[in-house]
């Protein structure tokens, strides 16, 4: 009897674990959408856990995400891809996990950013559909992983390519992340760059954004970044480099500049022969009040190319929604 009771209350939690889930969504999605390559050393998801039932949804949250999810990704023919190395290693040391009790209310999401590549060998180049899965108790024995409840993500298609194309200077050619093409620097005069540049912004294109942007010269604005950059060989300061570039996508750093402008208007435009200044209105629509700013942007001429190397903001009150 005690047996028939025991397996009725444990069919009952799978009933019941069933339902939560349905209501619980988990999806993924690329957090810094861009072109992949096989040379690159992180490829980067955002996971979001929305909680759709009308109560608290409480699951635990290892330190180490190795113990609290899973990423199945496969080629178009269906192979499995290996696990990373790392991941393995892990999950076969004998180890103490640490973990907190995350709490979702109703209505309410909870994200957090990981790396595929600390999840997944990708031998070389090619497409791939990529699922992730979460263990809310999490994984404590991996040899039963495939029994333990867990929640299955949305699909995505993962396309990485062979190295990136370099230019003459040795430097990656940027590529335009919806045809595949080089990105070529055009002569445009100041404003039609200062446009081109809030456009893509609009169009969340990080790679026409950053085509006309002098990464360098607006790092070297700041003192202590200054130092810090003289002091770095070749490689130090293109690593400096392309981490502004990623803070600058995330918006900790000149968040200002990254902002999603809903419309915006150029109102003046002067320039020499080397030096130029765009200045923009740029709005920001709320949901009672349009938020105004005067932004001014200063370029610099480089062999016929104008390029951005500085911006300053200021604040120009609001203004009422129709």
């Amino acid at each position: 009897m005690n047996k028939i009771i025991r397996t009725m209350a444990f069919f009952l939690f799978l009933l019941l674990t069933t339902a939560v889930f349905a209501e619980v969504e988990f999806n993924i999605r690329f957090f810094d959408r861009r072109i992949y390559y096989a040379t690159d050393e992180s490829i980067y998801i955002q996971i979001t856990i929305t909680n759709n039932t009308p109560s608290p949804y409480r699951f635990r949250l290892a330190d180490d995400r190795a113990f609290s999810m899973d990423i199945d990704a496969r080629t178009m023919t269906n192979r499995t891809l290996p696990q990373a190395d790392s991941l393995i290693q892990k999950r076969t040391t004998n180890m103490q996990v640490f973990f907190r009790e995350v709490t979702i209310d109703s209505r309410e999401s909870f994200s957090f950013t990981e790396n595929l590549k600390d999840f997944v060998r990708f031998d070389g180049h090619g497409s791939f559909r990529i699922q992730a899965l979460i263990y809310p108790e999490l994984i404590q024995n991996v040899s039963v992983t495939s029994s333990r409840a867990s929640i299955t993500s949305n699909t995505l298609t993962l396309s990485i390519r062979p190295p990136a194309i370099t230019g003459s200077d040795g430097i990656p050619l940027e590529m335009d992340v919806t045809t595949g093409a080089v990105l070529v620097k055009q002569p445009l005069s100041p404003d039609e760059v200062v446009a081109y540049m809030l456009t893509a912004r609009q169009q969340s294109q990080w790679e026409r954004f950053f085509l006309y942007l002098d990464l360098e010269a607006m790092f070297l604005r700041d003192a202590y970044q200054r130092r810090r950059y003289t002091t770095e060989n070749e490689a130090g300061r293109l690593r400096l480099l392309a981490d502004y570039r990623l803070n600058m996508q995330n918006a900790t750093v000149d968040g200002m500049i990254s902002l999603i402008p809903t419309t915006f208007e150029i109102l003046r435009t002067e320039y020499t022969h080397n030096e130029g200044t765009v200045t923009v209105m740029q709005r920001f629509r709320h949901i009672n009040h349009t938020e105004l700013r005067l932004y001014r942007y200063t370029l610099e001429k480089r062999d016929n190319i104008w390029m951005i190397v500085n911006y300053t903001v200021q604040g120009m009150g609001t203004e009422a929604n129709d």
